[in-house]
């Protein structure tokens, strides 16, 4: 039996959810995993997986062997890699995921950058506002801009994005500047769709809830921006979104004094004694370019986790 492929079929069915799924992610045939699986349970003596019309479930073995054969696999791995790194320049395939705006807005031009430095490397960029978990979905790096941080990966800190409440100048024109926060209340104010009436600012006299009332909400970011610049209303905006906007003119800033609520971004991927060299010149070439977008309070920290 080829141990290794076993181990393989094995861990990407639990992963995967089904056998068909680790079939396609092996490029062979259902059976080919369902033998190669049954070939590795009687290796064993004990029951790994449990087959049934409504999909997989890990035995109690089975869940315990799960993890140490995960390792056993990333292990090999990182030998393979550590030897061909030798000679080879970073190869292989990553998956990259990141939130919706900030992927359309910067990370789709930095994964071209990406892939014309490394021409070995092929590169999937997931787009989801949703938190990806890397483990589960074969994520090789996330990027999260704010949120709680999964205490099972390590976080690199890139910077904080103020926020800060920005309009058009039609908008400016027509219905004039607030002039303190709670002016706000007497203003079209545009939020995403999320969350509660109302805003949370920070200013020289400390923090400040406004009860703003939003005639209008959307759920998509850029959709959000896109009604502000058609001088909709005013909108708390992160800086790395409006920075170019503010000094080409096409956004002015309201309430100079006050922030929002900051955002963090960080970067996500497991904990592994050895990343392959793929994963490293990503991770590098990601966090010099997203530290470097504009609007940020201070540069990025070291990772932590």
């Amino acid at each position: 039996m080829d141990t290794l492929r076993a181990l393989s079929a094995f861990v990407l069915s639990v992963d995967l959810g089904s056998l068909s799924g680790a079939a396609r992610a092996l490029d062979t045939t259902q059976p080919t995993v369902s033998k190669l699986v049954a070939g590795l349970e009687r290796s064993l003596g004990v029951r790994l997986l449990r087959r049934a019309a409504t999909g997989l479930s890990l035995t109690h073995e089975g869940q315990r062997f799960h993890e140490r054969a995960r390792r056993v696999l990333e292990d090999y791995g990182d030998a393979v890699a550590d030897a061909r790194e030798q000679v080879q320049q970073p190869q292989g395939l990553l998956r990259v995921s990141a939130p919706v705006t900030m992927g359309q807005r910067y990370l789709n031009a930095m994964a071209v950058e990406f892939l014309r430095l490394h021409p070995e490397i092929q590169l999937e960029l997931v787009l989801d506002d949703r938190f990806v978990d890397p483990r589960e979905e074969r994520i090789d790096v996330s990027l999260r801009v704010g949120g709680a941080l999964p205490p099972d990966l390590v976080a690199r800190h890139l910077g904080t994005w103020p926020r800060v409440l920005v309009a058009s100048p039609d908008y400016v024109a027509l219905r004039g500047k607030p002039r303190n926060p709670q002016d706000l209340v007497a203003h079209d104010y545009l939020r995403y769709a999320a969350g509660d009436d109302g805003v949370l600012l920070s200013g020289p006299d400390g923090p400040v809830a406004v009860p703003v009332r939003s005639r209008y909400r959307v759920n998509n970011a850029v959709a959000l921006l896109d009604s502000v610049l058609a001088g909709a209303g005013i909108s708390l905006q992160p800086t790395w979104m409006v920075a170019d906007l503010l000094a080409e003119g096409r956004l002015v800033r309201v309430l100079g004094r006050h922030t929002g609520p900051a955002q963090d971004v960080h970067l996500l991927y497991a904990p592994r004694r050895h990343q392959p060299l793929r994963v490293r010149v990503l991770v590098d070439f990601l966090a010099q370019r997203v530290a470097g977008l504009p609007g940020a309070a201070r540069k990025p920290a070291a990772p932590v986790g």
